[in-house]
This record gives C-alpha cells, structure tokens and sequence, in this order.
C-alpha cells in the first residue's frame, strides 16, 4: 500500500505544477504584450513568506499556502494606471488572458506525447489486458497481463467501452473470455462482482489496446488528438447531460478531495504495478501485470479540464474575462470598466460558493472511478 503522505505529495506537486504553469502562461502573454506584472507569487496567494528576487518590475515571491501560483499584472481592474492589464488594449487583453489556458492545454499534449513514445502507438481492432489486480476474479481465472480479449460470452469485442458494457450486463454471471495468448487461442470463465467497488471494477482488470513503437511524428500528432478529443468532450458535456447520453453523477465537479481520492488510486496502482514487475524480475517468474501510467494519465486530462473550464465563458474565469473583451473589438466599444468589476466580482463569489459546495459533496459523496 501507499501511504497517503506519498499520494499528498504527487498531489500538491501535480495540482500546484498545473496551476502554476498557467499562470505562467499568463505572465510570459503579459510580458511579451508589454503589460507589466507586480508579482508573480509561488503558492496560493496569502501570507507572503519571502521575496525571493525582482526582475524588471516585477517581485518573485514565496506565500504560505504550497499550491501553484498566481501573478498579479499592474492596473488589473483600473484602465487609468498605465502599463496596466485593464489599461491595455483588447487585442492584448486577450492574448494575455488566453495564454493560461493555452499553457495547460500544451502541457497536455506534452504529457500524452510522452506517453506515446514510451507506451507505443495503439492498434485499433483489438483489446489488451494491460493489469489485472490482485485476488481479483480476473486474477483466480487466471487472466493475465499482456492476453488479447477476443470475445466475451462468445461475442466479438473490439473496443473497450462495448466490453465494459457487456461485463457490466452479467454481473455475478460466469463470463467466458477468448484469450489470444502468445498466438494460442483459450478460453477462461471469470465472474464479475457486483460487490466490487467501481474503483476495483467488477472483474479487476485495466482494458487499453495493443501498441507499437511510435515515430516522433505519431508521438506529437497522438498528444494533438487525444488532447484535442478530450477538450471536445468537456465542452459537449453540457449537451450530453441534457441530452441523457450520460448520467450526472458521471459528470459531477469534483474539489479537491476527489482530486486527490483519483491521484490515490493512480499512484497506487502505478506503483504496485512496478514492485509486482520488479518483483518477477528478480525472481524469474512470470508478471501478471505491466507498469501503468495512470498518474501521468491522470495529469494530461487534469491538465485539459483546467484549461477548457478555464475558457468556459463565465465571469470571473479567464473565458468571461475574455467576453468582456469581445464588445471592443468587435464594435469598438468598451463594456464599462465599472460594470465589468461588479459582475466579475459577484461571480467570483458565487463561483466560490459553488467550489465550497463541491468540496462538501466529496466527502458525503465521494466520487468513484470506474474501471472493469
């Protein structure tokens, strides 16, 4: 087992390296633009701790609370302070606020890119077992890490999502499973639990797709799509709750608890998975599972949610503040700067309320993560 301190670390590590690396993005817009930034903070903003050093203008901090980071531009709400974000024109406005969420989204596709040049490329066509967890019902069938999940209950499979669904269908039900091992074909029965938590998955498997080496090409060009497929999905979220095609406890907010309750679970499973892996190394026997990547999965899309959310157009989030800036472009006329504060800031509260709530909700209804 893991002990929680590791998965606090990997937590605030992730979580504050993804925060921080948008504001970083904000800051680098806003210097290259010419708009001058007061501080650019390390950790949350609150008590500052220390001035580290300042360059050109601006003072490069250490505050209290451990988590990211934030700047803070010249004249950010004021258009009569020279120099300053407000006083700036739209078109810097808003390269400046785009560039957080750019920044998250490019460490997404760096981060799957990474992935694919190590992991490979999937085959489409055919799904491998990537890890089956210990005293599973996979496990006790003697489903093994590396086998090729042909068929269930005689029914050809080919992608994952169908797979689950049928798993799910015959709960505590026998299933047969064609196995292609090593080019021989078998069959093994396996029952899939319905006392098993989401989290644990009814059969105890990790389902993905076979791979081969990657050029450097499919690696950058697999970070675009898988980044550019999830962003879609986020922003058809919306539609397909209300169209029914997923159920709302499978789109809820998560705050930081569920955050950390998904780094739990990932960096659990990757670190089993390499002691079980060096474990049948030393020993010489066979591994029934491969290391898993789920942290540095789980990174990519956190970094994808944090971006997209973040240009959600909302006041208060960098996609409101961009549609303040829409009216002056577009028709040369500037939404009162007055205006703009009082919506910005009652949104903010609101959007603090909302984060308050969601924060209460994981501990009286913790998210789960479903897996097989």
């Amino acid at each position: 087992m893991v002990s929680g301190f590791v998965t606090l670390i990997v937590f605030i590590l992730a979580l504050g390296g993804m925060i921080f690396v948008h504001e970083l993005g904000h800051f680098i817009a806003a210097r290259a633009v010419g708009v001058e930034v007061e501080e650019f903070g390390f950790g949350l903003p609150s008590k500052k701790l220390v001035t580290l050093f300042t360059w050109q203008g601006t003072e490069f901090t250490i505050h209290a609370l451990p988590l990211g980071g934030f700047i803070r531009p010249k004249g950010e709400n004021d258009p009569n302070i020279p120099g300053g974000l407000a006083a700036a024109n739209p078109w810097k406005r808003l390269v400046v606020l785009f560039a957080g969420p750019l920044m998250n989204l490019i460490t997404a596709v760096i981060v799957f890119s990474f992935l694919i040049s190590s992991e490979g490329m999937p085959v489409p066509g055919s799904i491998k077992i990537d890890s089956v967890a210990q005293n599973s019902p996979a496990q006790q069938a003697d489903v093994q890490s590396g086998d090729i999940l042909l068929a269930i209950n005689g029914e050809k499979v080919t992608e994952v999502q169908p797979a689950i669904a049928i798993i799910q269908a015959n709960l505590d039900k026998p299933v047969e499973l064609l196995i292609d091992r090593n080019g021989e074909e078998i069959t093994l029965v396996a029952t899939p639990l319905s006392t098993r938590t989401k989290s644990e998955g009814a059969l105890g498997v990790g389902l993905g797709y076979p791979t081969r080496p990657a050029t450097f090409a499919e690696s950058i060009g697999g970070g675009f799509t898988i980044t550019g497929l999830q962003a879609a999905t986020i922003v058809y979220l919306p539609v397909a709750l209300i169209q029914g095609v997923i159920a709302p406890e499978e789109a809820r907010f998560i705050g930081f608890k569920g955050i950390f309750d998904m780094f739990d679970v990932a960096v659990e499973e990757d670190v089993s998975s390499r002691q079980e892996v060096a474990a049948a190394e030393t020993t010489g026997a066979a591994s029934s599972s491969q290391p898993t990547n789920w942290t540095l999965n789980l990174i990519g899309m956190l970094s994808i949610s944090l971006g997209v959310m973040n240009l959600f157009p909302i006041p208060a989030l960098d996609g409101g503040r961009i549609l303040f800036t829409l009216p002056e472009i577009l028709f040369r006329k500037r939404v009162p700067t007055e205006w703009e504060n009082t919506v910005n800031g009652i949104a903010m509260l609101l959007l603090i309320s909302l984060m308050l709530f969601v924060n209460v909700m994981d501990f009286v209804n913790p998210a789960q993560i479903p897996i097989p």
